[in-house]
């Protein structure tokens, strides 16, 4: 039997009225096609495995206890700041939110080492900030807002970020995601030291770090060769790295999360130029200045390496890579940028988060806190765009 005969034997032809047996007929034939109609069905894209597939595990998100020497504030931000100067200490606010691996890590593996603890302790107070939260926050200069409005408005994209603030009420240091102890160290340093009144945080890392001029940066395909002319006028994106020869976080960086098949399908679909931090290599911005790459990274505060500028194709900065992420969210922000998802969705958090609800519900695993295997299927790295 075909399927044209099958299926046509169970409607009535035209003009003619159904006999005594049609009923059960119909019924028989209808049966009858069942399985082809179902094997059919079976064929067309996204109405099979996915559809039925089971929701997809969520892995990597850690919950942290906070340690008992942070800061009980009533949240007015101005009297902590004038609180922390009359004992000598600077405030800091740590916005972060629950299970998340970044906030675990810099408690677990910063504030665990005794020389971050005492200086943390004797020289600065800190106040965590939920990005989620509800309680009332009064922000310096008396604007009142709620945890989530603050972080907000301060356009929090990661968690954790640290905001230093110096006795003047400014935010003199700025940390937007996890640093690991020796680079976090050195921001400690920078702050309780006064040292934002002699130069930028750039500055102070190009005088306190160890500069190699023999060796080469890690050289990648992606990587479009000199001059740099990085005016608009591209159909793609554009992302610049800023790196330095000894720099064991741009090794990771290149060796654990650029070789993702995912990172380097995205990435490729952005012009990419990399910059020595400290080089005096000519670049003429996206905004028409002609430039050094020493200069342009003193111009953008960039603060440690690797920082991954994502620019859109009007030349406007969109946000930074400028913390030691991994894959999953290396990733995300590629896409976030790359898609325009940022013009719909300011909020990267929101963003990653829907996205990976789409992913699990496609029957894909998730782990936000992987090298390598961030996105999988039955135990397999999966790549489903």
């Amino acid at each position: 039997m075909t399927s044209q005969t099958c299926c046509q034997g169970a409607i009535s032809r035209p003009g003619r009225p159904p006999g005594p047996d049609s009923t059960r007929r119909d019924r028989l034939s209808l049966k009858q096609c069942l399985p082809l109609i179902f094997s059919l069905l079976l064929a067309i894209p996204g109405l099979s495995a996915d559809a039925d597939a089971p929701r997809g595990a969520f892995k990597g998100a850690v919950d942290t206890s906070h340690p008992t020497w942070f800061k009980e504030s009533f949240l007015d931000f101005e009297e902590d700041i004038a609180d922390a100067a009359a004992n000598g200490r600077r405030l800091v606010l740590y916005f972060f939110q629950d299970g998340c691996p970044y906030c675990n890590a810099l408690v677990e593996h910063n504030f665990t080492q005794p020389d971050i603890t005492k200086t943390m302790r004797e020289k600065f107070d800190l106040v965590a900030i939920n990005i989620w939260g509800d309680r009332e926050v009064i922000q310096v200069g008396g604007q009142v807002f709620s945890e989530k409005d603050l972080a907000e408005a301060l356009k929090i994209q990661y968690t954790p970020t640290l905001l230093f603030f110096n006795e003047q009420r400014r935010v003199v240091l700025r940390l937007n995601g996890y640093q690991p102890p020796d680079t976090f160290r050195t921001a400690l340093e920078f702050v309780h030291t006064r040292k934002e009144a002699t130069g930028s945080f750039t500055h102070y890392l190009e005088q306190l770090g160890t500069k190699s001029w023999s060796q080469d940066l890690i050289s990648e395909s992606f990587f479009i060769s000199p001059p740099y002319d990085l005016r608009p006028g591209s159909n793609k994106p554009l992302a610049v790295f800023f790196e330095q020869p000894v720099c064991q976080a741009c090794e990771a960086f290149h060796a654990r999360v650029l070789n993702n098949p995912t990172v380097r399908r995205l990435i490729t679909q952005y012009d990419v130029v990399q910059l020595g931090l400290w080089a005096k290599t000519p670049v003429i911005t996206p905004s028409d200045d002609q430039t050094t790459a020493r200069q342009w990274a003193e111009t953008l505060a960039i603060g440690f390496t690797p920082t991954v500028v994502l620019f859109d194709v009007e030349g406007r900065e969109v946000m930074r890579l400028e913390a030691s992420f991994r894959t999953f969210h290396t990733q995300g922000i590629l896409r976030y940028v790359l898609s325009g998802s940022y013009r719909k969705q300011p909020s990267f958090q929101r963003y990653l988060s829907a996205h990976a609800d789409h992913l699990r519900e496609q029957g894909y695993d998730v782990d936000i806190f992987s090298y390598d295997s961030p996105i999988s299927r039955n135990g397999k790295l999966a790549d489903p765009e």
